[in-house]
């Protein structure tokens, strides 16, 4: 075992493990760091614990030391360069007319390196920029482009549900989210109703996907055959959230049929209709959805 702090960099970013020594470095605390990247400074997220060998990424950085009063100056100093370099790139930007849209600098803290993160639609040749910029800040320039997610959740934003983003206020990595999600959770496949402010799936379509698929693997599909207390019948209609199906039940002596609502452990599966009533959808559709999964 061995003894690591977390600290996070940026908020909502992802937690990182680094050896505290003797630093006594606690929750809630920042701290200057040594990274692959250089000095940084960030805040201490996760108090010291004992994690396995296998769970961390060797060799374990150290911490340096719990912030002072003068490395709390140098970082609110780095912040207001980074908000002068960002206006001197956007100008170097234009003047090179190069199609690329610019969402933040970064400082390290030690101002060993400077880091611009961009989007862009393909490859930018940015060789001539960072020529420009070297020259004006005197030091190592690294410029990152980043997707659409990452653009979403540095910036931040307002979501369709009236929240915050979840990836700019507290998801600290992204996961893979796919239509599959969607279809489980019986949503409109509607790419404008599924997709967030990023363009992509929403994140929140992972979060409760494992309990949908849990139900699914014991709840029958639409057009199952299935036993009921009234006889055997057909699945018209599931309801996944109340565990409940409604089914088409033949009147055996007027030939009548009637729609019923069950709930799934009074009914028994007999045959499973393989094919789901989803699966027929419209080629540019599914295309469209596509081109939302990341």
């Amino acid at each position: 075992m061995v003894t690591v702090v977390g600290v996070r960099f940026k908020k909502a970013g992802k937690i990182y493990y680094f050896d505290p020594e003797d630093t006594q470095a606690k929750k809630g605390e920042c701290a200057i760091v040594e990274t692959a990247r250089g000095i940084e400074f960030g805040e201490v997220v996760v108090g010291p614990k004992d994690v396995a060998e296998d769970d961390i990424v060797a060799p374990l950085k150290k911490v340096i030391r719990v912030v002072t009063e003068e490395d709390k100056a140098k970082h609110r100093e780095n912040k207001e360069k980074e908000n002068e370099a960002f206006q001197i790139c956007l100008e170097k930007i234009k003047l090179h007319q190069l199609d690329m849209k610019l969402i933040d600098v970064e400082y390290t803290f030690d101002n060993n390196k400077i880091i611009f993160y961009f989007t862009a639609d393909g490859r930018v040749d940015f060789r001539e920029l960072v020529k420009d910029l070297a020259a004006i800040f005197k030091t190592r320039i690294e410029l990152r482009q980043i997707g659409v997610r990452d653009e979403a959740k540095m910036i931040g934003g307002i979501g369709p549900c009236g929240k915050s983003l979840c990836c700019s206020s507290w998801l600290g990595d992204f996961e893979p989210v796919s239509i599959k999600m969607a279809k489980d959770q019986s949503l409109s496949l509607n790419p404008s109703k599924i997709s967030g402010i990023c363009g992509r799936l929403f994140c929140c379509l992972k979060y409760e996907h494992n309990l949908y698929q849990q139900i699914l693997d014991k709840i029958p599909g639409i057009g199952s055959l299935v036993d009921t207390v009234d006889g055997e019948g057909i699945v018209v209609e599931t309801n996944v959230l109340l565990e409940e199906i409604k089914v088409k039940i033949k009147n055996p002596a007027d030939q009548t049929e009637e729609i019923k609502i069950y709930p799934l452990y009074k009914v028994t599966r007999v045959k499973q209709e393989v094919k789901s009533h989803r699966d027929d959808l419209d080629e540019e559709i599914i295309k469209e959805l596509k081109m939302l999964e990341e």
